[in-house]
């Protein structure tokens, strides 16, 4: 088959590099990939926002399918584009697409299917907003803890979580008056904060049949201990110890089926990816968000993890099929993502640093670098956005996949490289109060 991979992070490089595995493969194009992703397929200068020139281009080459990574050609309509040309693609239509495009569109649809979600309000403007947050927290001392959310796609970056009344006030003001998101904070939404462990679990649907994946744990926050601003994802981890089979069989009943059921009755049937944020509250699992595609880390450990042929598998939920074939099959072994970024990320950063020491990393047994923000130049790999590179191990246990993965980033460098260094260390913590359970 002759497949076009749509993206250039990490989540690219990712499915280029298990895509390349499948025999079936005869052709992989990655556009506009990386320097990674050069040495599994043939990269393609063609941006992920030109969807005539996607299209075009898999006109041309007689692509049998078209894999969408990130989220924007998907708002974008790029699988309604290629589908009025008969050309397959894994990915969500445009409406379909609009669970992540709008924060608002999803809430609605969450309460529609009865999906258990925080409470929330919508506002148009910083104003309205304000007098809402005024008007439920006179005191300025009060406790105030609230989730302020640009309605549109903001890279990862446009939710501000709250305590304090003056931390909502100044986030309303950066996204409704400021524009500090642009677009994305002409709407937003203002939700209760949930407590508990945060957890992605990613379902394949064609729209009929869900095959759930294992579980997975992003960290959002910058910094060590889930500190500093949110950021796309500083690394990631799969399983995690503290989703059972009863917690996912939940999910996946009260979640994941409800809503794709409410898509269909929409009219809007959702076929790709369905990633389910959610938090493990004391009343259960509740959505904090969904994405309509692989996340980014996450995909990177459960990719590490899969041993099916994922070809097979993103065919058959593009050809509407997925109960004709087997289950996928999972390495046992935990994987563990850590991602290295540039220095300042997620705020300014520069590019075109020199980063040595790739080959070394990736000699290491169970240890795959999967690059993310990077380009070739004169031979040279360099820097190409502020998540550099996805280092990603198994392990025997969460503990040796961690040793792994950072034995792999000691052997990188480049100026101004770093990156957490507690990821998935609480998982640990999970493991005790389960036992303490």
């Amino acid at each position: 088959m002759r497949v076009l991979v749509v993206g250039s992070g990490g989540r690219e490089h990712a499915l280029a590099w298990k895509l390349r595995q499948s025999p079936r493969l005869t052709r992989l194009w990655i556009a506009p990939g990386n320097a990674g992703t050069a040495s599994e397929g043939e990269n393609v200068p063609i941006q992920v926002d030109d969807v005539k020139g996607l299209v075009a281009f898999a006109k041309k080459e007689s692509v049998d399918l078209v894999i969408v990574g990130p989220e924007l050609p998907l708002s974008l309509g790029l699988t309604d584009a290629l589908a009025e040309q008969r050309i397959r693609v894994f990915g969500p239509s445009r409406a379909a697409a609009q669970l992540e495009s709008s924060k608002v569109f999803c809430k609605l649809l969450l309460r529609q299917a009865d999906v258990p979600t925080a409470d929330y309000q919508v506002f148009r403007d910083a104003d309205s907003a304000m007098r809402y947050v005024k008007a439920r927290f006179p005191n300025e001392r009060d406790r105030t803890p609230l989730v302020v959310k640009a309605d549109g796609l903001a890279s990862g970056k446009g939710v501000i979580v709250c305590s304090k009344r003056d931390e909502v006030l100044e986030a309303i003001d950066r996204i409704g008056r400021k524009n500090e998101f642009g677009r994305a904070g002409a709407q937003m939404v203002i939700e209760e904060r949930l407590e508990g462990p945060e957890v992605s679990v990613l379902a394949i649907t064609d729209g009929r049949t869900i095959v759930t994946l294992p579980s997975a744990q992003d960290h959002k926050a910058a910094y060590d201990g889930d500190t500093g601003p949110n950021t796309g994802g500083m690394g990631a981890y799969s399983p995690t110890p503290v989703m059972t089979e009863e917690l996912m069989e939940t999910i996946e009943d009260k979640i994941l089926v409800p809503s794709i059921h409410a898509m269909k009755r929409n009219r809007k049937p959702f076929r790709g990816v369905l990633y389910a944020g959610l938090m493990l509250t004391a009343s259960g699992p509740k959505v904090l968000e969904y994405n309509v595609r692989f996340g980014d880390p996450e995909c990177q450990p459960l990719l590490m993890r899969l041993k099916s042929d994922l070809l097979d598998l993103l065919e058959a939920a593009a050809d509407g099929r997925l109960d004709s074939i087997d289950p996928p099959e999972w390495d046992p072994r935990p994987a563990i993502c850590v991602v290295m970024a540039s220095a300042g990320y997620p705020g300014s950063y520069d590019s075109g640093a020199e980063i040595t020491g790739l080959d070394a990393a990736d000699q290491i047994p169970d240890v795959k670098v999967f690059h993310a923000g990077t380009k070739l130049q004169d031979g040279r790999v360099l820097t190409n956005g502020g998540r550099v590179l996805g280092v990603t191990a198994l392990g025997s246990s969460l503990a040796n996949a961690k040793l792994n993965a950072y034995k792999g980033v000691q052997a990188i460098r480049w100026p101004g490289a770093w990156c957490r260094k507690d990821i998935s260390d609480k998982a640990a913590l999970y493991q005790e109060q389960l036992a303490v359970d």
